[in-house]
């Protein structure tokens, strides 16, 4: 039986509903990541570090989503491919080799050996903890708002939308309409869109009247749509049931390879520990101080349910 299928990067979606409803059998999930493709025999990753120094490359999956990992031209660019090839440079690995795939894909394409490690800026969730394993978080990501050229209604985070009544855009299944939900927007005046471009055309067309993403894809989006009457206002941290949500992403790596990941965290700490070096690194691709993760953010803690 196949792997299913990841969540995206920022779903807010339980483990039922990742096979069409249907609920998991016991241990598919970890029988998925601790065997060898096609073979059902266990997987020993070895020294893959050690590996990897030797061939001169590493095989990374990517999703082609801005700012996060794409292709500009004929190079990889974003905040994740940009990050790991300072660090892999760093482990004595010189090369980066690039397969694009689509999203949903990415986990099941590193638990096949399709590559060794994912660069798209992976939201870090209990359920892909059940599969894989993670870096430390290489960035939070604030929720914030895009509205109309000079805030006509007023807002500032979602609460300020209940409060005023207005219609808030999200992107389907995405976690911003249960941050919503969560803030008191009703779920009539939640209105779903299929990708970011909506987003932004709803907001000019006034179908909506504020578009919730993350701060760093909304900074991105009206970046590449100059000229738009639109603005992005300053970022907050919204709360589900009492817990901050600061949706962190970072690298992943297949369950056994624990070695290159504790090889990797030790120089991601060298740049998230460095403000000036984090924000010139990736800064061209909306990644701002405020984007670094507090020390005290744990992928350990992340991983729990």
């Amino acid at each position: 039986m196949p792997c299913p299928r990841a969540l995206s990067r920022r779903g807010f979606l339980s483990r039922t509903g990742l096979l069409g409803g249907l609920a998991l059998a016991p241990g598919l999930v970890t029988a998925c990541s601790r065997t060898e493709a096609g073979t059902g025999a266990p997987r020993d990753e070895g020294d893959l570090l050690a590996k990897l120094r030797e061939q001169g490359f590493v095989r990374v999956g990517f999703a082609g989503e801005a700012p996060y990992g794409f292709k500009d031209g004929d190079e990889l660019s974003g905040e994740a491919p940009t990050l790991h090839r300072e660090i892999f440079s760093a482990l004595g690995v010189a090369e980066m080799r690039p397969t694009l795939t689509d999203f949903g894909a990415l986990i099941p394409g590193l638990l096949a050996d399709r590559f060794d490690v994912v660069s798209a800026g992976m939201a870090i969730t209990p359920e892909r903890c059940d599969k894989v394993i993670f870096s430390e978080p290489e960035f939070v990501s604030p929720t914030a708002l895009m509205v109309p050229k000079g805030n006509p209604r007023g807002l500032s985070d979602l609460k300020s939308c209940a409060g005023a009544g207005v219609t808030v855009g999200v992107l389907t299944a995405a976690v911003e309409a249960a941050y919503a939900k969560g803030a008191g927007v009703a779920e009539s005046a939640i209105k779903s869109l299929a990708k970011q471009q909506d987003g932004l055309d709803a907001l000019v067309a006034g179908r909506i009247d504020a578009f919730a993403l993350t701060g760093i894809s909304l900074r991105w989006l009206a970046r590449t749509n100059a000229g738009a009457a639109v603005e992005v206002l300053e970022p907050f941290v919204p709360e589900v049931d009492g817990r901050k949500q600061y949706s962190p992403g970072g690298a992943v790596f297949r369950p056994r390879a624990t070695g290159l990941r504790d090889a990797f965290n030790a120089e991601l700490a060298k740049i998230t520990g460095d403000p000036d070096r984090y924000v010139a690194l990736i800064g061209a691709y909306g990644f701002t101080a405020r984007e670094i993760p507090p020390a005290t953010l744990r992928t350990a803690d992340l991983c729990k349910v």
